[in-house]
């Protein structure tokens, strides 16, 4: 080791040594020490100083960057010869040359060496097909024995590889070697392992999914069957022979190429459907696999602002703030109305007004073809003297309108004025609550909450106040996992999951698929649903997974990234026996659209949750066949757990606050607070998915080179235009499409198959009758099979909310469907009130 020192001031520097440079690459001195600089060290400079009154010497040390260590060779003028700086700081001429004749020495001692070393490769890959030819080769046999990877021999002996169901010996292939032109276009998909074999059996053979069977920490009572819940994905009663379930995987996952090519649905999922994005191949697809540079999900240093709020009923004028209730005359319900009738009773520092019932946006929705374009206008039409459209509030960039069809939000302000008007319906359905008893639901609400958040503040959405909320049970306690905050990731991820990842699964059955007269229509509403879903999510940078790299996988390893949280690009064949509701969703035409193929043989290709493909492999009737084309593995994480699990005990002191009251008005406020909890949650995962921004503003007719590039119109009243502009994805600290896509797609599956573990009874569409589904609706089946679930009033619990005896016809359309579904709720509650007064 080289070091070198200054005749002044002591400085010196030398290279890193082995047991240093083995720091760094652990990642306990990753950067250099220089400022902000990201490089990684590969010097230490020192030098002495003098400190205190006393004078007493001190050393200083600093681990630094190349570049860094070449500057300050040179500042102060030290020999750098020996130290790896690539001769910047004191090389000269002949030094140089002397360098080159060592370089050429040593490239004369390495070419003898790299050919010995190419033949002796040359001699082991032939070693390599010559065993791999033999009957009982394996690849996983053959790399230890060669110092390669699994993949490394599958490369040189194909035969060893996952071989797909149906494929062709050699002599098949010969024969019917006639190659097809859908086949060729067709990528190459890896199978999928046999999940069907439970837990024991599968223990037997190998070690279980590390998901499964080794719960993150702090899971408290979480067990490999709280992951079978998460995925829905019970297992049959009764597993198969090892060698029948060896065969059914194998006939089972990967013949799908073949019937891509056959029904010409290999990428859009339907005729005229949309085609979904891909990650790119190669490095530029791996690069997507990253999280956002200085971009992190960290608890807030700061308490939120508390905003003053008012509830008003539009329809009578009946106006509450704190305990004042008023009557005020609001004309026509204009925003100019509205705004001068409130605030000729109300103090400027109200800022917030919610809009109980009445729905003033909706006031000229007859003159308009879209609920959308009237709501524009109101929100845009004339204002009084002095107000105009909030345009911006310091570092809030929430400033400007939200047009909205049913829940809207117009800001505007007057000078150092600003005001809100929201529909409280973003929170809670009222029900036709006075305004009084939605202002007493806000005050438990905020009382409930303060119980887990000392610091908690409601905000005017339940999406901001459940993203509020979340951030301050981010880890602080200085060491801790993530105590740096959750990274976000790259935005090709955020944008592929957006356009990858839907939400509720809405899906009305039509004849022939259901019958053309119905029975009976039973409504099932699963409870407070997505709080079930949130006990793991996927945290830290993707680890992408390509066909060829989950090929290369062993069993073991392939069940564990079917069982972790992860995303998967997947070719789809529905079995020839199916006769049940589709399990897996693909592209439909339209923004955002999805259908669920149910068609026997039908194959397509899609993305989807694990928690889905787990579905679809391990439901109770048959697995489906399923090859991995592409996909994203994260690892397990908590991030959501301590939120939910606050929430859920806040949803339940309040909803048994609102049984057991003693006063109606205020169970009536217990319920709807407990309701705006679940708001909470559900629309905080939302916010979760980060959609791309969409800018909403105005301009006067005749100045439409006023509109900015590539803003769409979608509004136009004769004097103005309303025009709207996507402007892609910000750097949005709390965004994590990931956890949401994990949340929504557990939830889908949970609505299909999934287990109550206190009852042992397995619940779901397909636990019901073929062809007795009529329709879903997020969280809720609407069926002609009335099933006895057990129900106690827990997350995830299927609750009977509807009972229509028949006959009637089936629900063609979502307006008839949601007729059937009011007159079943009404009749089924009377069916409860007779039942009670015997």
């Amino acid at each position: 080791m080289t070091t070198t020192t200054s005749r002044s001031w002591g400085h010196r520097l030398r290279p890193l040594t082995t047991n240093e440079h083995s720091l760094v690459d652990r990642g306990l001195r990753a950067t250099c020490a220089s400022g902000k600089c990201p490089d990684a060290p590969t010097h230490v400079t020192s030098y002495h100083y003098v400190a205190g009154r006393s004078g007493r010497r001190s050393d200083a040390e600093r681990w630094v960057c190349l570049g860094h260590a070449v500057r300050f060779a040179s500042k102060y003028n030290l020999d750098a010869t020996g130290l790896g700086l690539g001769g910047e700081a004191s090389m000269d001429s002949k030094s140089y040359n002397e360098g080159l004749t060592e370089l050429r020495a040593l490239r004369d001692e390495i070419k003898p060496l790299a050919t010995k070393l190419g033949k002796l490769e040359q001699q082991r890959d032939r070693l390599i097909e010559k065993l791999g030819a033999h009957e009982k080769a394996k690849a996983d046999r053959l790399a230890p024995a060669a110092g390669l990877s699994v993949s490394n021999i599958v490369a040189l002996v194909p035969e060893l590889g996952p071989k797909p169901a149906g494929a062709l010996t050699e002599q098949q292939a010969d024969a019917a070697a006639e190659p097809t032109v859908a086949s060729a276009s067709e990528p190459a998909g890896a199978p999928v392992p046999d999940l069907r074999q439970p837990a024991p059996a599968r223990a037997a053979a190998e070690e279980p999914p590390a998901a499964a069977a080794e719960p993150t920490a702090g899971a408290g009572d979480e067990t490999p069957a709280a992951v079978e819940e998460a995925a829905g994905t019970p297992p049959p009663a009764a597993a198969p022979a090892p060698t029948a379930a060896r065969d059914g995987a194998s006939a089972g996952v990967a013949g799908a190429a073949g019937k891509a090519g056959r029904d010409g649905a290999g990428a859009a999922g339907e005729p005229g459907g949309r085609e979904l994005p891909s990650i790119p191949a190669g490095a530029e697809g791996d690069r997507w696999a990253a999280v956002t540079p200085n971009l992190a999900s960290k608890r807030p240093n700061f308490i939120q602002q508390v905003r003053q709020m008012a509830f008003l009923d539009a329809a009578s004028g009946e106006l509450v703030y704190r305990d004042q209730t008023l009557r005020v005359d609001i004309g026509t319900g204009s925003v100019a109305e509205i705004l001068t009738a409130v605030y000729a009773v109300l103090p400027e520092t109200v800022e917030r007004i919610y809009i109980t019932a009445g729905e003033p946006w909706h006031r000229d929705a007859g003159r308009h073809p879209f609920l959308r374009d009237a709501v524009a206008a109101w929100l845009n039409g004339p204002l009084p003297p002095g107000w105009r459209i909030e345009s911006s509030r310091g570092r809030d960039r929430m400033a400007g309108h939200l047009v909205h069809h049913r829940n809207p939000v117009g800001r505007w302000q007057r000078g150092d004025q600003h005001t809100e008007i929201r529909s409280v319906g973003e929170w809670v359905d009222t029900a036709g609550a006075d305004p009084a008893t939605v202002r007493d639901a806000f005050v438990l609400l905020w009382q409930a909450l303060k119980r887990h958040w000392p610091d908690v503040v409601l905000m005017g959405s339940p999406s901001q106040t459940g993203r509020d909320l979340w951030s301050r049970t981010v880890p602080a306690k200085p060491g801790a996992r993530w105590a740096d905050g959750y990274p976000v990731m790259s935005e090709e991820i955020r944008g592929l999951l957006h356009a990858t990842a839907g939400q509720g699964r809405t899906e009305l059955l039509t004849p022939p698929r259901v019958t053309e007269q119905l029975p009976r229509l039973v409504e099932y509403d699963r409870t407070f649903a997505y709080a079930k879903h949130t006990w793991a999510c996927g945290v830290g940078a993707p680890r992408r997974i390509s066909a060829a790299a989950f090929a290369a996988m062993t069993t073991r390893e392939q069940t564990n990234a079917l069982f972790a949280p992860s995303h998967w690009q997947i070719r789809v064949t529905v079995p020839d026996s199916w006769d049940h509701v589709g399990l897996l969703p693909a592209p439909a035409a339209g923004d955002r659209a999805w259908h669920y193929p149910a068609d026997p043989g039908r194959t397509f290709t899609t993305w989807a949750g694990g928690a889905e493909v787990n579905l679809a492999l391990r439901n109770p009737i048959t697995p489906w066949k399923i090859e991995i084309l592409d996909g994203l593995l994260w690892e397990s994480g908590t991030p959501l757990r301590e939120w939910s699990t606050r929430l859920k005990d806040t949803w339940a002191a309040l909803r048994a606050q609102g049984e057991i009251h003693g006063d109606e008005r205020q169970r009536t406020a217990a319920r709807l607070a407990s309701r705006a909890v679940r708001a909470i949650l559900l629309y905080g995962i939302g916010g979760f998915a980060q959609r791309p921004r969409i800018t909403t503003g105005t301009t006067a007719v005749g100045q439409e080179s006023q509109v900015p590039a590539g803003a769409q119109i979608i509004g136009n009243d004769g004097a103005t235009l309303t025009w709207q502009r996507h402007g892609g994805f910000s750097r949005d600290p709390y965004a994590h499409p990931e956890w949401a896509a994990g949340v929504w797609s557990g939830a889908r599956a949970a609505l299909l198959s999934t287990r109550m573990r206190a009852d042992d009874v397995h619940v779901g569409a397909l636990h019901l009758p073929p062809g007795s589904v009529v329709a879903f609706r997020t969280d809720a089946i609407y069926a002609t099979h009335d099933a006895a679930w057990p129900y106690h009033g827990q997350p995830g619990e299927y609750l009977k909310k509807g009972h229509l005896p028949g006959p009637m016809p089936t629900p063609g359309t979502e307006e008839e469907l949601l007729n059937y579904q009011a007159m079943g709720r009404a009749c089924y509650a009377d069916e409860q009130r007779k039942v009670a007064d015997k």
